[in-house]
């Protein structure tokens, strides 16, 4: 058996799941949360067997110490689990990165030199490299980078019409995120639609709280929603993806509003939040079930947006073959997934509503006519991780 052991670090928390390669299932899972603060969570997860802790967690070192004591404690055991690999998630990795790669004391230092790029992530990421480095000394640690599958983007697709020496001079373009979630999810639509992957075009739908679109042609993103930050694009749970550039001006000079009140408006006051009050989709799908006007209207300006992105990736792509949806609202909110595709049907897409309505968690959800299949396609990007990490050290 071989394993790669897949770390999720934040500021304040440590993911971390434990891949096994042939099979790909999730030997083992958990999280510390409140790391740093006076009261600190964790939980681990092996087999049926779910255990909880409360305790004070003062850094990613002492976090993974506790990780380590609960795989001795309640298994399994990591001697026994051939570990190859440390695989660990990185949001940013600029247009420096590609794919994945073994970290050493340099991309250490890349990462950190791309931190203002992802202020609130790759500071974090870092955090739990070192850390894990410490923990898990004899193994190969794997970087795998969120934007790396979307360094295929074209130049039309990835820059900005903006003073050239600007940008240019900060590292200002598109890079797009959650490219793990794309390529896992775009590689699985090919093997079911039974096409080669590079003869294969799909629209994947990464909904979540946050959330982004990708056309991917032959295995390559050539569009994706999220730009030089994951703030861009399609609405989210508290994130306001596009809105014109002119508002923040705006806003700063009839409301006063300073950069950090802008970020903090658009990052944590926007998206279903700053519509109706709740960031949360089964709180709107409520509320607009109970005929409340700002619930509906929230979905209907989610359900515009992806109409609006569906059909620009549609030209992107000259078709495609298949859409797909993944991640929590992706997989499993029927409603945004009719609404989305409603009135789709003279550009070849065409919903069933029954297998809309349920089924397996992996299922195609169109009609047997439909040109373009739709399917719902579960996210594993821990898994993507895993895979990625084993072929860099070559296993």
């Amino acid at each position: 058996m071989s394993s790669v052991f897949v770390v999720n670090a934040g500021s304040s928390s440590l993911k971390y799941q434990l891949v096994e390669l042939g099979s790909g299932a999730a030997l083992a899972s958990g999280i510390v949360e409140r790391i740093g603060e006076a009261r600190s969570s964790a939980r681990h997860v092996a087999g049926d067997v779910r255990t909880d802790a409360e305790l004070h967690v003062g850094d990613h070192e002492q976090a993974f110490r506790w990780v380590l004591a609960a795989f001795g404690e309640h298994g399994p055991s990591l001697e026994d689990a051939g570990l190859v690999a440390v695989g660990h998630r990185v949001v940013q990795g600029g247009a420096r990165f590609d794919g994945a790669v073994v970290v050493d004391d340099g991309i250490e230092a890349q990462i950190h030199d791309l931190a203002p790029l992802a202020p609130l992530h790759n500071p974090a990421n870092l955090l739990g490299i070192r850390a894990a480095r410490v923990a898990f000394p004899a193994l190969p640690h794997v970087a795998v980078f969120d934007t790396a599958f979307h360094r295929t983007l074209p130049r039309a697709a990835w820059r900005y019409a903006i003073d050239r020496s600007v940008a240019d001079e900060h590292r200002v373009r598109k890079y797009g995120f959650h490219g793990t979630s794309h390529q896992f999810v775009s590689r699985r639509v090919a093997e079911l639609l039974e096409r080669p992957l590079e003869d294969t075009r799909t629209i994947v739908l990464h909904l979540g709280n946050g959330a982004s679109a990708c056309a991917v042609d032959g295995g390559r993103s050539v569009e994706t929603s999220m730009g030089m930050t994951p703030l861009a694009g399609l609405v989210m749970g508290t994130r306001s993806g596009d809105v014109d550039p002119g508002v923040l001006t705006h806003l700063h000079r009839v409301a006063g509003l300073g950069v950090d009140e802008l970020d903090q408006l658009l990052n944590k006051r926007s998206g279903l939040l700053g519509l109706t009050g709740s960031g949360d989709m089964r709180d709107v799908q409520i509320a607009a079930a109970a005929g409340v006007d700002h619930a509906v209207e929230a979905l209907e300006v989610l359900a515009h947006r992806l109409r609006s992105t569906i059909g620009a990736y549609l030209a992107v792509l000259g078709g495609a073959h298949a859409i797909a949806f993944t991640a929590g609202v992706g997989e499993n909110v029927a409603q945004v997934r009719a609404a989305a595709l409603d009135g789709l049907d003279e550009l070849g897409i065409r919903l069933d509503p029954e297998r809309n309505a349920s089924g397996p968690s992996e299922r195609r959800i169109s009609t047997d006519d439909s040109r373009v299949q739709v399917w719902i396609v579960p996210t594993q990007e821990e898994l993507e991780i895993a895979t990625q990490a084993a072929a860099v050290v070559g296993v």
